[in-house]
């Protein structure tokens, strides 16, 4: 769906996205985390269409985007950081607008306006002037605009920038029904770690221009971490054979005991089926087994530092 081949961009002397190569398959939610100026935004404007890169390229759908710019951008929706809106205009007559702009026929204009304002939990307020909405209903706004005329990919920027925490969870939501019940591929910008480790099966995590690590969180734990750790509880103190039984499989390192749970590391996750098994069959009594799991944010600071280490 997206095929990105080491895009640059520079302005003048400043390299704004430094030799970026990513794909993203049909349906999938990818999410692009840095801080500010990395280059997120610039990324999202050279495959939308709006930069043209200054070195490789960028394929949507099969076709390039700098030569093929009108046939991709009528299949993409972009929200911007900063939502662009006509703020006296009405919600209906700004979807309205740009419904007409993207060539929607007229008869089949105002069925999907209603239904976008739905879908955003609008239509009650459908009537009234952008201008008064609050931060929250104009970034839904601006997501029906990004949506009206049903594209297959959905270019995100910060969608939950500024929002607080009730308006960001209503904004997760929609997101996750754009992906999971429509079938948009969404291409998602953010500084909230929390929604992406919630909406993302991959991420790229990128740094002054350049891609620090991509990949799922399973996948960017196991290149961070030579080891998981892991808690075996038991129902009664493991007897010896328990503990020397497990000591002997290899890449298994027992850590710590006390008294009925004993913590492990294991270097790869498929490794805990034969801890288990090992257990049992030494006449341990297992009540519980909890893998480390290692959050997004986690992943996304050691990432970070392991960039900064290297420069």
């Amino acid at each position: 769906m997206i095929q990105v081949e080491q895009i640059s961009r520079t302005f003048g002397s400043i390299t704004a996205v430094d030799g970026i190569s990513l794909s993203v398959e049909e349906g999938e939610v990818f999410g692009v985390l840095g801080p500010n100026g990395s280059g997120k935004t610039t990324l999202v404007r050279l495959l939308a269409g709006v930069l043209a890169p200054t070195g490789g390229t960028a394929h949507l759908f099969g076709k390039d985007v700098t030569r093929d710019g009108v046939y991709v951008r009528q299949r993409i929706g972009v929200l911007t950081e900063t939502p662009s809106l006509y703020e006296r205009l009405t919600a209906r007559k700004n979807l309205t607008f740009f419904a007409r702009l993207y060539g929607i026929p007229d008869a089949e204009v105002a069925g999907r306006v209603d239904a976008i304002l739905s879908l955003m939990n609008l239509a009650d307020r459908a009537d009234d002037l952008a201008g008064g909405f609050s931060k929250g209903m104009k970034q839904r706004l601006a997501v029906a605009r990004a949506l009206i005329h049903d594209p297959q990919v959905v270019f995100l920027d910060e969608p939950t920038s500024g929002l607080d925490p009730e308006a960001s969870r209503q904004m997760t939501g929609i997101i996750r029904e754009m992906a999971a019940d429509r079938g948009k591929t969404i291409f998602l910008c953010t500084h909230n770690l929390g929604q992406a480790q919630d909406l993302c099966s991959r991420v790229a995590m990128i740094s002054a221009g350049r891609i620090l690590a991509q990949g799922s969180r399973d996948d960017l734990s196991e290149r961070l971490w030579d080891a998981v750790p892991l808690e075996v509880e038991f129902q009664r103190p493991p007897p010896a054979a328990v503990l020397e039984a497990i000591g002997r499989i290899p890449g298994v390192t027992l850590e710590n005991q006390a008294e009925t749970t004993i913590t492990l590391r294991v270097q790869h996750r498929d490794q805990v089926p034969a801890v288990i098994r090992t257990a049992v069959e030494q006449g341990g009594d297992i009540v519980r087994v909890s893998p480390r799991e290692y959050s997004l944010e986690e992943i996304y600071f050691a990432v970070q530092e392991q960039g900064r280490n290297a420069a």
